[in-house]
């Protein structure tokens, strides 16, 4: 267990054991409050050890951030029965399906601009974020956003879907992609949760093939230009750290065939079985070699080369990817 992550759980237990004692110092030994004392000493005992953050029925490990959430945690779901297993299935199954309803078609057209996206979970509901806004004029303006919401599970996909709540109110009217970024900081810093954070990239283009991206800490976009592929860097705090944080916007030009490619850590930080990770020069250098594919050729070109990297290790993390090109002439299909 990394160093820090047993420092943050055992300051959270130690929290607990004190107020507990505290309590029970006030108001006797209650039989619950004596339990639950117990557990508390119980999970201290066995931090640092190997068994703590392994179910106790079928050994699997806990995820970190469900530790830091529940930090007196021994099983997981194999400690449901059946029944109680097919009726979570059952909720899993509806929020994917809610999930699913929120996501752009795979292929998009307006105006002059095309846009591919694939959203791939790594379990049953998924913590990204895309989507495409536009005004439904077919006039060539567009919004294109791709988000990675911290942690997994149910709880990421919500405030995924609050997320993407936000962002069509923030949209209603059209605004600069920094007030876009800097109202969304806004409203999740200052949400009753603060459990999670999100990193994202807003990007705005027109149809004279101008693109404006401002980037809360997520993964550097890259331009995938005739003459090869170029980085956006990162420019400002991942959303709902800290309220009232200012952000830039870069700007830039696409010719016609020239794309962008926004894209999340799931790619990047894939691992194999050797244990290595994937990277972003491995992904620049596939888009390199395919500048001049379709926007669905391009995202076929990254995501088996990753596969192929990955060399059938499991995968940990959610992948999501979406080309966004100047030229062609498409139209809007459910299809990719």
């Amino acid at each position: 267990m990394r160093a820090s992550l047993e420092h943050g759980l055992r300051g959270q237990l130690q929290q607990r054991r004190d107020a507990l004692t505290t309590t029970i110092s006030e108001v006797g030994e209650a039989e619950d409050l004596v339990r639950l004392l117990q557990e508390v000493d119980g999970a201290l005992a066995r931090l640092g050890t190997d068994d703590f953050g392994l179910c106790r029925m079928c050994g699997e490990r806990f995820y970190d951030d469900e530790l830091l959430a529940q930090p007196m945690k021994q099983y997981c779901l194999c400690s449901l029965t059946e029944e109680q297993q097919a009726a979570l299935q059952r909720d899993l199954d509806l929020a994917w399906r809610v999930q699913v309803s929120l996501l752009p078609d795979r292929i998009l057209s307006y105006g002059d601009w095309e846009v591919h996206s694939r959203y791939q979970p790594a379990g049953p509901v998924s913590g990204d974020y895309c989507d495409v806004v536009t005004n439904g004029a077919n006039d060539g303006w567009i919004y294109f956003l791709v988000g990675d919401v911290s942690g997994k599970g149910v709880a990421a996909a919500y405030v995924a879907a609050y997320l993407s709540a936000l962002v069509r109110t923030t949209l209603e009217t059209p605004v600069p992609v920094v007030d876009v970024v800097e109202r969304l900081n806004s409203y999740l810093s200052n949400a009753a949760s603060s459990s999670h954070f999100i990193t994202l990239v807003c990007g705005r283009a027109d149809a004279t093939g101008h693109v404006e991206i401002c980037n809360a800490g997520h993964c550097p976009p890259m331009v995938v230009r005739r003459t090869g592929v170029l980085r956006v860097d990162s420019s400002g705090f991942p959303l709902g750290i800290e309220h009232g944080d200012s952000y830039d916007k870069c700007s830039l030009d696409l010719s016609m065939g020239e794309s962008l490619v926004l894209y999340t850590d799931g790619i990047t930080e894939a691992r194999n079985s050797s244990d290595s990770m994937y990277g972003a020069n491995a992904l620049q250098d596939v888009l390199a070699a395919s500048r001049a594919a379709t926007p669905v050729r391009l995202a076929d070109a990254c995501l088996r080369d990753l596969e192929s990297f990955r060399s059938g290790a499991p995968r940990t993390d959610d992948v999501t990817l979406m080309v966004v090109r100047r030229g062609g002439t498409w139209t809007v299909s459910g299809a990719g």
